[in-house]
């Protein structure tokens, strides 16, 4: 096999069935394009064990692991040989062992954050908590925050940011009153909240699902209902804000310890 090949070692929630539908609607598209051999034929792993073997045959541990843990999975072409000795091989299985814990572990448990805004959360705390339970969120901080003018400034979208107005209609809004600051936990907690929230306006958010939360709670733009973390990143510089003192669950440790 003398043509080059890419090998990808890629990282996803549900990454295995997530890829292998990914490959079966780009394969069925291969095949109404064209009938020859121009186009690329692509192979991934099937399992966590398969994934594990072949990822120490072409990365090391640096590779695929930074600081903290990953959770991979291993896309290839045809395969070209390569072969080690046995004490070469030997070295890189020792090195990549911890390698296969986390293939097995699945979606990382994380945290994020999300801020009730004034005049919502004093009314409509019951019927939220009942559906973060059933959303799987778990509380594991929670505390009444007075705003500031610069905090409140902080938690706005850059774009808004952009706006004298509306950043003043918006810090004006945040520090009317108390707010109610929750940090929750699930897998793929950023993602969720956010799909939950919707838009940031609740017309759009009416338009796209009458469930969503800006929908139900929200009357404009700036009295939204909540703010929510945008990003796993985003999420560790606010609960670091609001929850400098720590977080009630030992599983935390991993956001109090990532840097921004």
């Amino acid at each position: 096999m003398s043509n080059p090949v890419l090998v990808c070692a890629l990282r996803a929630i549900d990454a295995f069935p997530a890829l292998r539908a990914a490959l079966e609607g780009w394969a069925q598209g291969r095949d109404r394009l064209s009938t020859g051999d121009s186009l690329p034929q692509a192979l991934m792993a099937l399992t966590p064990e398969v994934t594990f073997r072949q990822a120490i045959l072409f990365f090391t541990e640096a590779d695929l692991v930074t600081g903290k843990a990953r959770f991979y999975c291993l896309q290839h072409t045809k395969l070209t040989q390569i072969c080690f000795s046995p004490l070469v091989a030997e070295s890189w299985r020792c090195r990549a062992e911890s390698l296969f814990s986390y293939l097995q572990a699945g979606a990382q448990v994380l945290c994020t954050l999300l801020l009730i805004k004034p005049g919502v959360w004093s009314r409509r705390l019951p019927g939220i908590l009942r559906d973060l339970h059933l959303q799987k969120f778990r509380l594991v901080g929670m505390k009444h925050v007075e705003l500031g003018a610069a905090a409140a400034s902080a938690l706005l979208p850059r774009q808004v940011q952009q706006d004298p107005a509306a950043v003043e209609a918006h810090c004006t809004y945040l520090t009317s009153g108390t707010a109610l600051v929750l940090c929750l936990q699930r897998p793929n907690a950023v993602k969720k909240l956010m799909d939950l929230l919707g838009p940031e306006d609740p017309q759009l958010a009416q338009a796209l699902d009458p469930c969503l939360w800006r929908a139900q709670y929200g009357t404009s733009t700036v009295q939204n209902g909540f703010y929510g973390s945008r990003s796993y990143a985003v999420a560790v510089r606010d609960v670091k804000l609001f929850f400098p003192e720590g977080l009630c669950c030992a599983q935390c440790q991993t956001v109090q310890e990532q840097e921004v």
